[in-house]
Order: structure tokens, then C-alpha cells, then sequence
């Protein structure tokens, strides 16, 4: 019998935001992530990497302000930094836990760029703040560059836009590591984003919405469910209201109405919807599970969470 396969989003509350707090936060994460392998479903895991990729694009940018010698890094190598040592952790924590319950799994890393189109509006909005608070001047150089920045408490930041994925350049060699039934991390922070030229990848000065890449790599992994790792319990309706309402289920058309009505947060929620929809697609078979990772007893928050199907 076909196993099912599932791809997890891990988000920042599963993995930390320092590098002390990342091993121990992925400790209790692949505890997790081990309970879906014992119950034998083939696994995906993709993941957040906000505060990594900002301390990298930081130290990086501190480092070229020190030695100007050296050529700053750009942000498509940032994120390529972001997945490898967060990968690293997230493998080696994974396969001890596997390890530790007498399953034997080989866990890998796929360093994963991700296409996005240089006609994406979202090219022309940047809304994403990255990287130090820099000086009026240092501000100014960066826009001489052709970047954007915008100001902030103490000075001013750079900020990048947030294209949407449209295809997953490794996504063949994902496939085939999973269907031997390997543990695959992939995509993280979104993936690295790239702009196809002819048969070169061009890295774009960008960062993807980790959950719409999520959505997309389960799509292609055709994938029976897609479960988030978030921070909440469960998604409400009318959240930070009176009346606000946590749901236990929530259909695919209901969630479209819930968008509509702009009920969920850019940049929290919203995107995990909109993935839902589109990975669910009009599949009966296909589901999203929004939930919590239980700090306390190291599992999933006991199937409460919210369930969405068609």
C-alpha cells in the first residue's frame, strides 16, 4: 500500500530565533516531525527562516562596512546560507530522535532554488524589511544602487519584495529522495529565489512568502496534506475581537469568503490560507492542517488545530 505523503511548514516558533535557541527549539520540533515517520508517512519538511536570513544579511553587510575590500553578498546567497545551517540542525536533530526509537531514516538537506517571475508585480512593492538600521547616508548609497529602503525607528532599512513561486527548480530530485521513503528538507525560508534566463538561474534580490512556497511544493509533490507549525492553536475568525471565534474545520469556500472579508492578517495568516486553497485545489481527497507545536509535551497540538478540506 502507497504511503501517504505530507509536507510540514515549520515555522518560527518550531525553530527558534538564535542559534542556542534554534537547537533547542528543533529538539522538541523533530519529536514532532518523528511521530508522523512512526505513524509511516513519507515527509517533507520545509521552513521559516526570518531572523536567520536577517542575521546572516546583517553580519554580512557589517562585515563588508569593515572591510570594503570584499564584495557584499547578495541576498539569493543569504537565503542559500539560511537553508544550510538551518538544515544542518534540523537533519542532525531529526535523525537522532529517528535513531533514538530504533528507526532508521536517511535525512537530507536539498538546497532548493525557487522560480519566481521578473513580471511579478510584487517586484515593484517591496514590502519586506531586512538587514541592519542603517545612517541617512548609508540609506542613500543603497538606494544609488538600485535597492530600497525605507525608514524605521533610529534610521532606516533596507526592504525587498515578496514574488510569488511559480515552479521549484529541484523538484525532481525531491520527489525522488521521498519516494525512497528518505526524510527531505527542502524550500526553506521560501527557497532561494531565481529568475530563469535561457538555461542560466539569475538569484533575485527577493525573498519568498514561506508558506505560499510551502503550498507550491506540496502541490508538486502531489502530497495528501500539508500541515503549518505555527503559533496559534487553531485560525480564528474576527481574531483580537470580542467576538472573535477559533475554528475547528473550515471549508475551501469558506476560507475564500474569509479572504474576501479581509479576516486574516499579510504576512501571518493570509498566506497560509491562500496556499490551503490552492494546494486543496478541487481535490476531496487533499487537506491543510493550521496548528501548534505543543511545547510542553514535544507533539503536535493533539489533532486540535483547524482542519481545512473542500
Amino acid at each position: 500500500m502507497k504511503k501517504k505523503k505530507i509536507v510540514i511548514a515549520l515555522g518560527h516558533e518550531a525553530l527558534g530565533t538564535t542559534l542556542p535557541k534554534q537547537k533547542e527549539a528543533i529538539k522538541k520540533t523533530a519529536k514532532a516531525v518523528a511521530d508522523f515517520i512512526r505513524d509511516d508517512y513519507q515527509v517533507v519538511i520545509t521552513h521559516s527562516n526570518g531572523p536567520q536570513v536577517g542575521m546572516i544579511h546583517t553580519a554580512m553587510n557589517e562585515f563588508c562596512r569593515l572591510y570594503p575590500e570584499y564584495s557584499k553578498t547578495p541576498m539569493a546567497v543569504c537565503s542559500a546560507m539560511s537553508q544550510g545551517y538551518i538544515g544542518y540542525d534540523l537533519q542532525n536533530a531529526i535523525r537522532t530522535e529517528l535513531l533514538s526509537r530504533g528507526i532508521y531514516r536517511t535525512v537530507s538537506t536539498v538546497l532548493t532554488q525557487v522560480e519566481v517571475s521578473p513580471y511579478d508585480e510584487a517586484l515593484y512593492r517591496p514590502t519586506k524589511i531586512i538587514g541592519r538600521v542603517m545612517t541617512k547616508e548609508e540609506a542613500e548609497e543603497e538606494e544609488h544602487k538600485g535597492n530600497h529602503v525605507t525608514e524605521v525607528e533610529g534610521g532606516y532599512r533596507r526592504i525587498v519584495a515578496a514574488p510569488k513561486p511559480i515552479d521549484i527548480v529541484e523538484i525532481d530530485a525531491i520527489k525522488a529522495l521521498s519516494d525512497v521513503d528518505q526524510v527531505v528538507i527542502a524550500c526553506g525560508g521560501g527557497g532561494i529565489p531565481v529568475f530563469a534566463q535561457g538555461y542560466k538561474l539569475q538569484g533575485a534580490s527577493a525573498i519568498i512568502e514561506k508558506d505560499l512556497a510551502a503550498g507550491k511544493l506540496a502541490q508538486l509533490l502531489d502530497a495528501d496534506r500539508l500541515v503549518f507549525l505555527t503559533g496559534v492553536d487553531k485560525v480564528c475568525y474576527n481574531y483580537g475581537r470580542e467576538d472573535e471565534k477559533a475554528l475547528d474545520m473550515m471549508t475551501t469556500s469558506e476560507a475564500e469568503e474569509f479572504l474576501e472579508q479581509g479576516q486574516f492578517e499579510e504576512g501571518t495568516m493570509k498566506p497560509k490560507i491562500e496556499a490551503a486553497i490552492d494546494f486543496i485545489g478541487d481535490s476531496a481527497i487533499k487537506s491543510v492542517l493550521i496548528t501548534k507545536l505543543n511545547k510542553d509535551e514535544e507533539t503536535i497540538s493533539g489533532g486540535m488545530g483547524t482542519l481545512i478540506k473542500k
